[in-house]
């Protein structure tokens, strides 16, 4: 008999952590039994909520956060992306964009079923090929590569109501106490904070569908 089991994902298209955290999950899911059945919801949250529509330099702006280089940061999440295998380069990606329109198509992705694939698409565009993932038709091109309509995209992020539910969602995230992403729930649980190694995911996995 089939279980089901439901994984809720906070994450930031722009935080690369997440990039690292939702491949381990990705991992630990693919190892799952066949008579698993897993399904991924996907929920927006800001990085920093007050990203100018331009964007900013990132060196430039963690430089005046944490008073320091960047790149004596960015070493460790590189070397672990590169354990999973994704060629994580920080130093390339100079500017930081609003998510707003890239957490409203993935939300909008909901009845496909392709949420989760989806927002890791705009993010790798975003890290991996230094693609501006605030610009109306970069969010298109890859959301028509999983089923989307084009036109139904451009309008949804260029409509002040669909991009005001995503804020007031992102907005219910940080107030139900998510202070940092990736963030993840199972089965409606136990939550998990960070970019965890892959044996943590796996006991995640392991309790939640022993209570199934």
């Amino acid at each position: 008999m089939t279980k089901m089991l439901k994984i809720d994902v906070f994450t930031d298209v722009v935080c690369p952590w997440c990039v690292v955290g939702s491949a381990r999950l990705d991992k630990a899911i693919a190892a799952l039994p066949e008579d698993i059945e897993v399904v991924v919801e996907n929920h927006p949250f800001y990085l920093d909520p007050n990203t100018p529509e331009e964007g900013v330099n990132v060196i430039e702006m963690l430089r005046e956060k944490y008073g320091r280089d960047p790149r004596e940061m960015w070493d460790r999440v590189e070397s672990e992306a590169k354990r999973l295998g994704i060629d994580l380069d920080l130093s390339k990606t100079e500017r930081r964009y609003p998510t707003k329109k890239a957490h409203t198509v993935t939300r909008l992705a909901k009845p496909l079923g392709v949420q989760h694939e989806l927002a890791n698409a705009i993010a790798n565009a975003y890290f991996l090929e230094h693609r501006d993932i605030h610009d109306d038709n970069v969010l298109a091109d890859i959301a028509v590569a999983y089923g989307m309509d084009r036109g139904d995209v451009l309008d949804a992020i260029n409509d002040e109501n669909e991009l005001e539910i995503t804020e007031q969602l992102a907005t219910d995230a940080a107030a139900q106490g998510i202070r940092g992403v990736p963030f993840f729930i199972f089965g409606e649980k136990y939550a998990l904070s960070g970019a965890q190694p892959d044996e943590v995911f796996d006991r995640a996995l392991a309790q939640t569908i022993e209570e199934l």
